[in-house]
């Protein structure tokens, strides 16, 4: 059994992701009629859309004996448990307990609730720790927000730990050797000096001396979601729309296992757009599987606590100025949530009950 949040050091926290942020969890062609139950960050969720096709997402557990409320029924407005027919809408109130004339479950708020959004074609969910504080701004990069640009999606889950996932992207170096039998990473040096330059993001980093040539940079960044993006150069044969960008996200599902996001992107408008799309579908996209399935491979096999027995070099600069960053970020969240675990426990102490 998982120990609570405020009880867990830095390691174990980011084991399963920050919080205070938007996530993607699904692709929005996963959420139709029924309800959906899903692991994201060690929580267990159930997302469903209603008659107005608006998605909503509760904790995955029933107010009266815990069972899933996601085998249960989509009733638009509200879902329905399948074990006992208890009701919870999408504010987390229990509306109807139908076995009984009375109850005092009916009309008590006793499910958590968690604030949904559908962009790109994915659905994503804010996992705030305080429930009274609004969700961050989200924003993208411009490969997914703006009109100019046209992406595909593709999601894979891997038995890793997200933050394995994280340094893989992070590392622009191993494209060259990983990846060297692949359409578009071939080329170039097999060695490099590295360099990391600020952004108001987030940050940088490149191959100094080399770009436009293999995969030479990546830039993290933070925009109410954190997100990696990176370019491969693309010859002509590949179709119209220059640079081949990703941008790619890590979503804890728990310690041990990622569902990976990777928006595929080409700047095309028009009769171009149409050619890529085509091309994509027809050609390309399981050429770019070959190369994420490489990635899943060498992850999965990676040796236990890897981490623990590793000798990092100047190629490694970007992944732990990020892993310095994330962690960070761990300390002050922890401490939040320690400080309001301990005014929660004051407030039931003092016999006022504690809604969320």
């Amino acid at each position: 059994m998982r120990i609570p949040l405020y009880e867990m050091n830095n390691n174990d926290y980011l084991s399963l992701g920050l919080r205070n942020q938007w996530h993607p969890v699904l692709a929005s062609w996963e959420v139709a009629n029924n309800p959906v139950g899903i692991t994201r960050l060690g929580e267990n969720i159930v997302v469903w859309r209603d008659q107005n096709n608006e998605l909503h997402a509760l904790e995955d557990r029933c107010p009266h004996r815990g069972a899933r409320l996601s085998l249960g029924w989509n009733l638009g407005d509200r879902v329905a448990c399948w074990y006992h027919g208890v009701e919870v809408n999408a504010e987390g109130k229990a509306v109807d307990v139908p076995a009984v004339d009375s109850c005092p479950l009916k009309g008590a708020d006793c499910v958590k609730t968690y604030s949904i959004i559908e962009k790109h074609g994915a659905v994503f969910i804010w996992f705030g720790i305080d429930q009274s504080v609004e969700p961050d701004p989200l924003s993208f990069p411009d490969q997914l927000d703006s009109e100019e640009w046209s992406s595909f999606l593709c999601m894979a889950d891997w038995k890793v730990n997200h933050r394995y996932a994280i340094d893989n992207v992070m590392d622009p170096m191993h494209g060259t050797y990983l990846h060297c039998t692949s359409h578009s990473m071939a080329e170039g040096e097999k060695s490099a000096e590295m360099k990391h330059t600020p952004t108001k993001t987030g940050f940088v980093f490149e191959k100094d001396g080399q770009k436009g040539v293999n995969f030479d940079w990546v830039e993290y960044g933070q925009t109410g979601t954190s997100w990696l993006r990176l370019s491969i150069p693309y010859k002509k044969d590949f179709g119209p729309g220059g640079e081949f960008w990703i941008v790619g996200f890590a979503t804890p599902i728990d310690e041990e296992n990622t569902r990976v996001f990777f928006w595929r992107c080409r700047k095309v408008s028009g009769w171009q757009k149409n050619v890529w799309r085509f091309l994509y579908r027809n050609h390309l996209e399981g050429l770019h599987w070959d190369v994420l399935e490489q990635d899943r491979i060498i992850l999965e096999n990676m040796a236990p606590n890897a981490r623990d027995g590793e000798f990092l070099y100047q190629h490694d600069v970007g992944l732990s100025r990020l892993r310095r960053m994330m962690k960070k970020e761990a300390d002050k969240q922890l401490k939040q949530i320690v400080e309001l675990n301990n005014s929660q426990e004051k407030t039931l102490a003092d016999g006022v009950p504690v809604n969320g």
